[in-house]
């Protein structure tokens, strides 16, 4: 089994009837959206997903979930989502999908987050594999760059082919690479001061548990577990 779907199938246990879940975005989040599916109709349980994304919306729909919104229903029981890098304290970095500011207002909602990966995702320091994302206004985005550069990175606008890429909320990406983030939560404070700058994917204390998935089976991380 990939290890991927191995940790989403341990994720979906946690779903139980009557729950408000939170659906997250990209490939792992997808597999667990599927499995939610197959739960909601192979058991008959009764949920009401709240989806991070477009894709996510569409696909829960997809597979048979009832739909509903954040405002309707602010306080989520569950979200799995997935994470581009599981650091230290379970601070993650998010947002290669363009999701991040959706999922972010999800996680701050949910009791129980929950992080769906494979063991390539977990890493010593946050920055070692991903840029980190930065959604920012159009509007003067590289004045915004330049503000975000003087941090210590080097931006890099999200293309698609020859025109930049839109998130779900009509705004940019700056892709920031940084050789190490040594204080994620001091630099979440420091990005989200920028004019500009409508959200980091640096999730910082909004993560309860993470789910790996590995050659040798089922990995469990909770916040006092050290990488």
């Amino acid at each position: 089994m990939d290890h991927k779907e191995m940790a989403a199938r341990e994720a979906v246990k946690y779903i139980e009837d009557g729950m408000i879940v939170g659906l997250g975005s990209g490939s792992t989040a997808s597999i667990a959206i599927k499995l939610i599916g197959e739960k909601v109709k192979g058991e008959g349980i009764d949920i009401i997903g709240i989806p991070t994304s477009r894709a996510s919306d569409l696909l829960g729909r997809a597979v048979g979930i009832k739909i509903g919104e954040l405002d309707d229903h602010p306080h989520v029981d569950i979200t799995i989502d997935g994470a581009d890098e599981v650091g230290p304290r379970l601070n993650l970095v998010k947002g290669l999908g363009g999701a991040l500011l959706r999922e972010k207002i999800v996680a701050a909602a949910t009791q129980l987050e929950l992080i769906v990966v494979d063991e390539s995702k977990l890493v010593q320091f946050i920055g070692q594999k991903s840029p980190l994302p930065v959604e920012i206004a159009k509007f003067s985005h590289k004045t915004t760059m330049l503000r975000l550069a003087s941090l210590g990175c080097s931006p890099v606008l999200r293309m698609i082919g020859d025109a930049p890429y839109v998130t779900d909320n009509g705004n940019y990406i700056a892709d920031c690479r940084f050789q190490k983030i040594a204080d994620p939560a001091a630099m979440e404070i420091k990005i989200d001061h920028i004019p500009g700058v409508v959200e980091s994917g640096l999730f910082i204390g909004l993560t309860s548990r993470v789910i790996v998935g590995s050659p040798s089976g089922i990995r469990i991380l909770e916040k006092q577990c050290m990488l």
